[in-house]
C-alpha cells in the first residue's frame, strides 16, 4: 500500500500517511461508487480484483525474475478447473472452498514447476515460445478431455460450481440487513477478493526485499553474474515459476466460484497477452504500477462499450468496430506509445538503493 500511496500525485510525496488513508478509503468505497452507475460496474470491479491477482503473480515471473511467460493464463485455468472438479456436480464432489482453493493453488504450483523444469536454460524469445505453447496445450487439453472419459466436459465447460462460503455465509446470496437494505452478492465477492489482493500485496512486498527477491533481481539483471556469486539460479527460477503460478491458481479458483461456470474459452492466449500488457503498461517490476495497470486495463472493455458504440452510431449510423476488437487495437497502440514514450511504464520501478533518502546523510550531501 505504501507504493500505491507514493504514486498519488502531490499527496504521495508531501503527506504519505494521508495518501495511505486515501488509498484505503478508495479501496473500501469503490463498489459503493460503482453501484451508482449500475451493477455491471461492481461486477467489473470484482473481475478487476482477479486481474490484479493475476498481474501480481505474473509480475513475480516477468518483473522480478525477468522470465518472459506468455502462457501464464494456463495456471489460471488449472486453478479454475481444479475448483470445478472438487466443488461441483460434475464429479459430484463438494469439498469446502478452504480445502479446494489451496488444492487449486498447489495444482497450479505443480504446473509451474513442470513448465519451469524443461525451460531452465531458455531465456528471451525461446522461453516466450515455450511458455506460449504450454498455455495453448493446457487450453486444448481442457477442450478435448471429454472423450473417451469425460473429465473436463469439453467445450461445454462445467457449470453449477459451488460458490464461496465464508463462516457459514454463502457469498452468492444477498444478505438482508433490514427490509429496505440488502447487501448485494457482488459487494460480498468484492471484499473477499480485496482481502486476497491485500494478502498478496503484503506477501510480495516481503518477498521483494528478502534474499529471494534480491536473488531474482540478480538473475533478471545478469544470470551469469548471479551464478558467479553463488546464487542457485535453477532453484530460484523454479521458485519464481511456482509462486507466480500459485497466484494464478488462487485467482482461477476464485473466478470459478464467482462465475459458477468455467470453459476453455475463458483461458485463451489473448488473456495471457492482456495480463502481460497490464504489467508492461503499469510498470514492470513495480507493485504499484502493476496494480494500477491491471485496474485501468480491466475496466477498458466496459468503458469502450459505453463510449465507443454511441460515438460510432452518432458518426457513422453504424457500429464499425466491436468493442472487443477496439480493445485489442487500443491495447496495441498503448503498448507502442508506452514503449516509445515511457518504456518503464506509468509508474517505473526503482532500485531499492536508488533514492537519496535511502543512501544515508553522507551520500545525500
Amino acid at each position: 500500500m505504501n507504493e500505491l500511496a507514493l504514486a498519488i500525485p502531490y499527496l504521495g510525496k508531501n503527506n504519505p500517511k494521508a495518501a495511505r488513508w486515501v488509498v484505503l478509503l478508495i479501496a473500501l468505497v469503490a463498489p459503493m461508487i460503482a453501484i451508482s452507475f449500475g451493477r455491471s460496474w461492481v461486477r467489473i470491479l470484482d473481475f478487476a480484483m482477479l486481474y490484479v491477482l493475476l498481474a501480481i503473480g505474473l509480475n513475480l515471473v516477468v518483473g522480478f525474475a525477468g522470465l518472459l511467460d506468455l502462457g501464464y493464463i494456463a495456471f489460471y485455468a488449472v486453478g479454475a478447473y481444479t475448483f470445478a472438479f472438487l466443488g461441483s456436480p460434475h464429479f459430484d464432489i463438494h469439498l469446502p472452498f478452504w480445502i479446494v482453493l489451496p488444492m487449486g493453488a498447489a495444482a497450479a504450483a505443480l504446473a509451474g514447476i513442470i513448465l519451469g523444469l524443461p525451460t531452465l536454460r531458455l531465456r528471451g524469445d525461446y522461453l516466450a515460445i515455450v511458455t506460449l505453447g504450454f498455455g495453448e496445450i493446457i487450453r486444448i487439453f481442457m477442450n478435448n478431455l471429454n472423450y473417451p472419459i469425460n473429465i473436463t466436459n469439453g467445450p461445454q465447460g462445467i457449470n453449477g460450481i459451488d460458490p464461496l462460503v465464508l463462516f457459514g455465509w454463502d457469498l452468492s446470496r444477498p444478505i438482508p440487513v433490514t427490509d429496505d437494505f440488502i447487501i448485494n452478492p457482488l459487494f460480498l465477492y468484492y471484499y473477499a477478493f480485496l482481502i486476497c489482493v491485500a494478502g498478496a500485496i503484503v506477501l510480495v512486498q516481503r518477498l521483494q526485499v528478502s534474499r529471494i527477491g534480491r536473488a531474482w533481481a540478480a538473475i533478471r539483471d545478469d544470470e551469469l553474474a548471479a551464478k558467479a556469486i553463488g546464487i542457485n539460479t535453477r532453484n530460484m527460477k523454479l521458485l519464481a515459476f511456482s509462486l507466480g503460478a500459485t497466484f494464478g491458481g488462487v485467482s482461477g479458483g476464485l473466478f470459478a466460484a464467482f462465475q459458477g461456470f468455467v470453459s476453455p474459452e475463458s483461458f485463451s492466449l489473448m488473456e495471457s497477452i492482456a495480463v502481460l500488457t497490464m504489467i508492461v503498461f503499469g510498470g514492470m517490476g513495480n507493485l504499484a504500477g502493476v496494480i494500477v495497470g491491471a485496474l485501468l486495463l480491466s475496466a477498458l472493455p466496459e468503458v469502450l462499450r459505453h463510449v465507443a458504440i454511441p460515438i460510432q452510431q452518432a458518426l457513422f449510423n453504424d457500429v464499425l468496430l466491436d468493442p472487443e476488437v477496439l480493445r485489442m487495437l487500443l491495447l496495441s497502440l498503448a503498448m507502442i506509445f508506452m514503449m516509445l514514450l515511457r518504456p518503464a511504464g506509468m509508474i517505473p520501478a526503482h532500485s531499492r538503493y536508488s533514492r537519496p533518502e535511502l543512501l544515508g546523510q553522507e551520500a545525500v550531501k
